[in-house]
């Protein structure tokens, strides 16, 4: 009883806010004399406070049209446009600014939706070695990386070297398939002293310097414990693979729309993906030394912390994750 009388409460709480919230659009249309795309478009600057905004204003329209607009291709998006203006009763000629910022916003949606779609079938791609362009790429990942150290062969234990479990790296790609190879690609060779760097730390780690505050609450015998404690390092390629996984999941979650609808001024695309992934390797290498584990197997709460801190970055609606490399030609920054 106590059960049903409380799905009661809930269901007449969604009633009354949902007609207060059809009541106070209407009444504000009627003194603002705009619909609520116009106020969006007029009110909130480009990027993810405009086209969140959007977005949300067009899935939960009465509007099976509205609602539809955000699974358009991007061929029809300027047709899209035009009904938009139709249905809202919106003479295009008087309000040209709204169609440019409407449309700005839907290839972004659009483009988002498509990255998604793109990167989903990158991940289920197995890695096949009997592919020459695979076979090729985790090559030239080995060159790029190891440039000095030519291949004993295909299959070999130099392969640890650079962070792979076994003699065979074809094994780690099956969690993330041929994304967790193409975003080490990317890395190694659009970024390449940034990830020569992480790689050499990975091999030989350091603790992170404690600040004087952290050393003058340390006994001398603590902090020469410290500095005689040998730091813990992680294997390059296996962590690369699992920050893979961990943008994928913020893609796919719908959490990366923030930073990419503010650094994409259309539509996002594979590359704004794999810069983020350069971020986030970079970011998450520097947070390691910061957390110092005590061994490897603090790795899941080491990457779960990191996760939770992105997530959190990233519910700002202004907020651009902030790639530290040279490769970026995006300028990104916090809004």
């Amino acid at each position: 009883m106590k059960h049903f009388l409380s799905t009661l409460a809930q269901f007449f709480m969604f009633l009354y806010c949902k007609f207060l919230w059809r009541t106070l659009k209407f009444v504000t249309r009627k003194v603002t004399g705009r619909c609520e795309m116009q106020r969006i478009c007029y009110n909130n600057k480009p990027g993810a406070r405009r086209t969140l905004k959007i977005e949300s204003s067009l899935k939960f329209s009465k509007s099976g049209l509205l609602q539809s607009a955000v699974n358009v291709h991007a061929d029809s998006v300027e047709k899209t446009i035009d009904v938009i203006m139709a249905l809202k009763k919106i003479n295009p000629d008087t309000n040209p600014q709204l169609a440019i910022s409407l449309q700005a916003s839907l290839y972004q949606i659009v483009g988002y939706r498509s990255l998604v779609v793109e990167v989903e079938k990158l991940r289920r791609e197995p890695y096949d070695c009997e592919n020459p362009d695979h076979e090729e790429m985790l090559l030239k990942l080995w060159r790029t990386l190891r440039p000095e150290s030519p291949l004993s062969g295909r299959i070999s234990k130099q392969w640890c070297d650079i962070g792979f479990q076994g003699s065979d790296p074809k094994t780690d790609f099956r969690g993330m398939g041929l994304l967790g190879l193409q975003t080490l690609l990317y890395f190694a060779e659009h970024d390449k002293a940034s990830a020569l760097q992480v790689l050499h730390d990975s091999l030989q780690p350091r603790h992170r310097s404690a600040s004087k505050d952290e050393a003058s609450q340390m006994s001398k015998a603590e902090w020469e414990r410290k500095k005689s404690d040998k730091a813990i390092g992680y294997s390059f390629a296996i962590v690369g693979i699992n920050i893979t996984e961990l943008a994928y999941s913020l893609l796919v979650s719908g959490a990366l729309k923030t930073h990419l609808y503010n650094v994409a001024p259309e539509m996002p695309n594979l590359v704004h993906f794999q810069q983020t992934f350069c971020y986030l390797m970079q970011e998450f290498h520097r947070f390691w030394i910061e957390e110092d584990p005590c061994d490897i197997m603090e790795f899941n709460r080491v990457r779960e912390r990191f996760h939770k801190r992105v997530q959190r970055q990233l519910r700002n609606p202004d907020m651009a994750l902030c790639p530290h490399f040279p490769a970026s030609h995006l300028h990104l920054v916090n809004l």
